[in-house]
């Protein structure tokens, strides 16, 4: 097999599209489903430049314009929705600080503008009074991210690609400066002629520390997700970050009800017992407090759903490792999202797929190496 990955989310997906449409051979495996894990899961998902580390905006002005035909080019539905992001602000240091933050991502090529307390209240009516501007990014939205990762893998099966799921990495197989393949739990020895591509998010660190003794500086997250009871009218127009609040929102749209989904930063724990992420009843008042101190209308609505379950990696810097692993020369890796690896997903495979393909780092990968920690 040329080229095999491990891991079937967002990138083990797409990188497998990328290189299948180009000839290749792939193999994918993903230990569960596909979406199962951090690429999954309920409501939507932010596609966000405002507010990003300086050394991802380059990869965001990319992803703006793949993400409105990204639909076409797999020939399935994403969900995408460009509905424009709002960081709202309330404190007087965060106010003289946004036109530097604003003016920042315009030069990375990521249209921004302040927005003024009555202008932003026109906006967003039902924004408390507290809320005195914004940063305004209106080429943000949101898609669906359980859809797109499975329209993804569907691409790539079309294109030839062998994606398994319910198969797990057991073991892999090194000779000299190679991997020479692969063991799955079914004890079936698969050869890797080419490249080994790890990108099954929260997995990675293990199989580095475990097999090359490389240690990344990241830990495991189960960021919680809430979805409220209908409600009627919606009040949340826009996607939703703030400031310095742990927050962030959007609308939740169905064919029978409108929510409010809700996130931004609070956190799930893992129950060893049952080996699964559970939410904690003190993370789901405070994030739904956050809420309604920002939209005042939502005091009495109820939470209809709460979720953890689904583990993220975050790294020290806050931006993801993208890189080979030093002395093997067909491994490359990618971990550690730090809740915000969607939006740029479309062109970062596409990069990726790129350095595997053609041999030579994209520039725009060059800030993401595991050497910038040295």
């Amino acid at each position: 097999m040329d080229y095999v990955i491990i891991g079937g989310g967002v990138y083990g997906c797409g990188v497998a599209w990328e290189l299948a449409r180009r000839g290749a051979e792939v193999l994918l495996l993903e230990a569960n489903q596909i979406a199962s894990g951090a690429s999954g899961g309920l409501g939507k998902r932010g596609v966000r430049a405002n507010g990003r580390d300086l050394r991802e905006l380059p990869l965001m002005a990319l992803a703006y314009d793949r993400w409105l035909y990204l639909h076409q080019e797999l020939d399935g539905p994403t969900g995408y929705d460009r509905d424009g992001h709002l960081l709202l602000i309330e404190r007087e240091q965060d106010r003289i600080a946004a036109p530097a933050q604003a003016w920042m991502q315009v030069q990375q090529g990521v249209p921004s503008e302040i927005i003024e307390e009555d202008a932003l209240h026109e906006m967003e009516p039902y924004l408390s009074e507290q809320v005195v501007s914004a940063i305004y990014c209106p080429n943000d939205g949101v898609s669906d991210h359980t859809l797109t990762t499975r329209t993804f893998a569907e691409a790539a099966r079309r294109f030839g690609a062998d994606v398994r799921e319910e198969t797990r990495l057991h073991e892999l197989k090194r000779q000299g400066d190679r991997i020479t393949g692969i063991v799955t739990d079914k004890e079936e020895h698969i050869p890797v002629d080419k490249t080994l591509i790890l990108l099954a998010n929260s997995h990675v660190p293990v199989l580095l520390q475990k097999y090359f003794n490389l240690t990344l500086p990241i830990w495991q997250i189960l960021p919680q997700v809430l979805l409220t009871e209908p409600v009627t009218p919606m009040p949340v127009e826009h996607l939703i970050g703030h400031a310095h609040r742990t927050l962030a929102m959007k609308a939740h749209t169905t064919s029978s009800s409108e929510q409010v989904m809700i996130s931004g930063g609070w956190r799930g724990r893992w129950n060893p017992a049952t080996g699964r992420g559970e939410t904690q009843p003190d993370q789901i008042a405070g994030n739904l407090a956050e809420a309604v101190a920002v939209y005042p209308m939502l005091e009495d609505l109820k939470v209809w759903q709460a979720d953890a379950g689904r583990l993220e990696t975050v790294t020290v810097d806050g931006i993801p490792i993208i890189d080979r692993v030093a002395g093997v020369d067909n491994l490359f890796y990618a971990t550690g999202w730090s809740g915000h690896g969607w939006a740029i997903s479309p062109v970062v495979t596409r990069l990726l797929a790129d350095w595997v393909w053609e041999g030579d780092r994209p520039e725009l990968l060059a800030p993401f190496g595991y050497e910038r920690f040295r």
